[in-house]
C-alpha cells in the first residue's frame, strides 16, 4: 500500500522520507522575543526542519476562576497574571516572522481556540497544530479543517476512541498524527512507542511522535520504529523557570538527537544485500576460495 504523504513547506513528510524535526519553543521562551530569537537559532544550528509556538487567547481558553487562581510567577501573583505574561501578540509575531525567514526556517503554532486560528492566518503558516488538549473541541478542529492547510494532531490524553473521533472530523487528507503522552516529563514505561505502529495500522496517514520524556534515546528508538516526524521541546537550559522546561531538550541534546537520526537513516539503506566496493580489496584479500 502506498500511504498517503503530507507536504509542509516544500518537504514531504511520509514513509520513506526523511524524519521531519520539529523543535517546540511553546511556551519556553518565558514571555521574551529575545530568547524565542536565541531558541530559533538552536533550532536553526541543529538541523531542525521547523519550530512551533503556542497562541492561545487567555479568557477564552481558560475560566475566570481558573485565572483568578493564587499562583505566584514572574509576571504576578495569579495564574491569569502568568497566562497573559507568557502570550505573544502581534508585535512579538511580526518580530518571531521576520526572524525565521531571515534564518529559512519554518515557524507555526498550535491554536488553541478558533480566535487564535483567525490571529495567525495573518501569518499564513505552512500548518496548523492542534495540541492534544484540544483534541476533543470538535468546533475547534472543524475550524482548524477549513483554513485547508495540513494539520499536525496531537494525540496525548487520547484512546483510540478519540483519536478516530477526531480523524473523522479532520479526514485523512493532509493529516499527521503524533503519537504522544502528556505528562512533563513522561515516564519511560508510559511512552509506549509500539503505539506508532498501532496507529500507523489503523490510518492511512503519516505518523510522528511527540515527546516529553527525559533524555533523547526513547526519541531516536521512535525514529527507528517508524516514526515520519519527530517533535521535542528545546530550552536554553533545563534549569531554567517554566512547567515545560524539565520536559525540554538543550541544544547540545538537540544536535545530537538530529545527528543520530540522520545517521540511522544513512545506516538503515534498502535492504538489498550486496557486495560493496569497498569490500573488495578486502574479499580479496581474506577469502581463500573466491566466488564461483
Amino acid at each position: 500500500m502506498v500511504r498517503k504523504t503530507i507536504k509542509i513547506g516544500n518537504t514531504l513528510i511520509g514513509d520513506n522520507q526523511p524524519c521531519y524535526i520539529i523543535a517546540e519553543i511553546g511556551i519556553n521562551h518565558n514571555g521574551s522575543v529575545d530568547i524565542a530569537k536565541k531558541l530559533i537559532d538552536v533550532a536553526v544550528e541543529s538541523g531542525c526542519n521547523a519550530v512551533k509556538f503556542q497562541k492561545r487567547t487567555v479568557d477564552a481558553v481558560y475560566t475566570k476562576e481558573e485565572l483568578e487562581k493564587r499562583r505566584d510567577n514572574p509576571f504576578g501573583l495569579t495564574n491569569g497574571d502568568l497566562k497573559r505574561g507568557l502570550e505573544f501578540g502581534l508585535r512579538q509575531y511580526k518580530e518571531i516572522d521576520v526572524y525565521c525567514k531571515e534564518k529559512n526556517i519554518i515557524w507555526f503554532a498550535s491554536c488553541w481556540d478558533e480566535e487564535s486560528v483567525d490571529f495567525m492566518r495573518k501569518f499564513d503558516p505552512p500548518c496548523y497544530k492542534i495540541a492534544s488538549a484540544s483534541i476533543t473541541d470538535d468546533s475547534l478542529l472543524r475550524y482548524h479543517r477549513k483554513e485547508n492547510k495540513p494539520i499536525i494532531l496531537s494525540t496525548g490524553m487520547s484512546d483510540m476512541g478519540i483519536i478516530e473521533h477526531a480523524v473523522n472530523i479532520l479526514g485523512e487528507d493532509n493529516l499527521l498524527i503524533m503519537h504522544c503522552t502528556s505528562t512533563y516529563p513522561s515516564k519511560t514505561e508510559e511512552l509506549n512507542l509500539k503505539g506508532i505502529e498501532t496507529l500507523k495500522k489503523r490510518f492511512n496517514v503519516p505518523i510522528g511522535y511527540s515527546g516529553h520524556e527525559v533524555g533523547l534515546y526513547t526519541t531516536f528508538a521512535a525514529s527507528v520504529i517508524g516514526a515520519s516526524c519527530v517533535e521535542r521541546h528545546i530550552t536554553l537550559d533545563r534549569a531554567m523557570w517554566g512547567s515545560d522546561q524539565a520536559a525540554s531538550v538543550e541544544p547540545q541534546g538537540m544536535k545530537r538527537l538530529i545527528a543520530d537520526i540522520r545517521n540511522w537513516e544513512l545506516a538503515k539503506g534498502d535492504g538489498e544485500i550486496r557486495i560493496y566496493e569497498s569490500e573488495v580489496p578486502i574479499m580479496k584479500k581474506l577469502r581463500r576460495v573466491p566466488i564461483r
